[in-house]
């Protein structure tokens, strides 16, 4: 069984939350695309994680965890946040963790690059991309112009030192172009001492393994980052990521491009957020948006950056579900609405005078205007509820009209942020 767990919205739909809970059930999970310009917010028996590179599946003693070979990964903040976790008691060794050998690292200039650019279009035009300033976009332009560093090389330093000067010499052109000053070779081997020595021993060929998993009948999870609307391809350019987060990328990204995928599992909000700049056209503001920010702790898990939010959005969760090929879903933090005696759907958007159904191109976005339909809330505390039969009538018609007007069953409904606080609904 090959399993995709993708994100239908903005990203932080709780896919770390569900990728935990349901990794009881496969045997591997592997991250196959993006950086730690995300994170994922874990809560347990051992307690609170927050996973920017390490498959989500980490948690799991039984389960081997994958990074792919479409992932960009800073050696630091990995060396990071693996030790946060052993201090935590979490075991941690490559008979559980597998690195791609065709994995990119992104460099500490790639993140002085990303700060530079950043800081350019705020003083420049006021409207920056709203980046993680962790130097995503710059790797990932390092990778496709054949000019990255790959984790294989870690495992022969002579020959990857020999490249090192090239590379510097090329890279500085833009920096010193910024007015900054230029990296040193010194301090580019030194990175690769300090932090890429110790990660060597994960390295391998995932995608060999993976094949072998899987025929050997292994349960195998693909883990995406961000959601489909910060797809590269098929998201709100430029307000996007730089890597493809839809699950038909999964085997390429995962390191098996001769595999296809089982199912795939999105995971969407009860309402929505986004964490950084672009066209959000449900978005509330003022008091309103304080309120639902605050029921839910809308804080990016990656940055600690205020999420936007607003009511769900019927028109970009739709689209999302199409572009993931969503055969089911997940709908998380139904509890976080349980203060509220009526809620808001956005079910359509206004452009130019007329109503729209289909999620239009990103230029005219912030020229639609949501279309909101009032629904009854239920106004009590759902966080204790397990089964379908016990959740009150209005949060059931809730999810029912979500259902309906997405045209995707929802299978697992969270009430809390606990491994256990969900329903299953058929």
């Amino acid at each position: 069984m090959l399993t995709s767990i993708c994100g239908i919205n903005w990203g932080d739909e709780g896919k770390g939350r569900m990728v935990d809970l349901l990794s009881r059930d496969f045997d591997v999970v592997c991250r196959y695309q993006g950086g730690n310009n995300a994170g994922h917010t874990v809560i347990n028996e051992r307690g609170k994680f927050i996973l920017n590179l390490l498959p989500s599946g980490i948690l799991r003693e039984k389960v081997v965890n994958v990074m792919g070979c479409g992932m960009v990964i800073d050696l630091k903040h990995l060396c990071g946040e693996i030790e946060n976790l052993r201090k935590a008691g979490i075991k941690i060794s490559p008979a559980n963790l597998k690195i791609s050998d065709k994995a990119i690292i992104t460099m500490p200039y790639n993140v002085l690059q990303d700060i530079m650019e950043e800081d350019r279009l705020t003083k420049a035009t006021g409207k920056p991309y709203g980046s993680t300033r962790r130097g995503i976009a710059p790797v990932y332009a390092d990778k496709y112009m054949k000019k990255a560093f790959r984790m294989g090389e870690l495992l022969n330093l002579e020959l990857l030192y020999k490249r090192v000067p090239d590379i510097v010499a090329w890279k500085n052109m833009t920096i010193k172009a910024y007015g900054f000053d230029p990296v040193t070779v010194e301090e580019v081997i030194s990175y690769f001492e300090t932090y890429g020595k110790p990660l060597a021993e994960y390295v391998c060929d995932t995608g060999a393994f993976l094949n072998e998993a899987n025929e050997n009948g292994k349960h195998i999870m693909f883990e995406a980052q961000l959601g489909a609307l910060r797809d590269i391809d098929y998201g709100i350019v430029p307000y996007t990521s730089s890597s493809s987060t839809i699950a038909a990328y999964a085997p390429i990204g995962a390191g098996v491009p001769n595999l296809k995928l089982t199912n795939s599992i999105g995971i969407m909000k009860a309402y929505s957020s986004c964490v950084g700049a672009g066209p959000f056209t449900c978005e509330y503001f003022g008091k309103q948006a304080e309120r639902l920010r605050e029921a839910g702790g809308e804080y990016g898990a990656a940055t600690g950056r205020p999420r936007r939010v607003g009511p769900f959005d019927v028109v970009a969760s739709r689209y999302g579900i199409l572009c993931q090929g969503a055969d089911e879903i997940a709908l998380t933090k139904l509890d976080v609405l349980d203060e509220y005696e009526e809620l808001e759907i956005c079910t359509h958007y206004r452009l130019n005078g007329k109503t729209i159904d289909n999620f239009p191109f990103t230029d005219v976005l912030d020229d639609c205007k949501p279309v909101f339909e009032k629904v009854k809330g239920w106004h009590c505390d759902i966080s204790k509820c397990r089964k379908k039969e016990e959740l009150p009538k209005e949060a059931l018609d809730y999810i029912k009209l979500i259902e309906i007007l997405c045209g995707c069953k929802i299978r697992y409904v969270s009430v809390g942020a606990e491994r256990d606080a969900y329903i299953k609904m058929y």
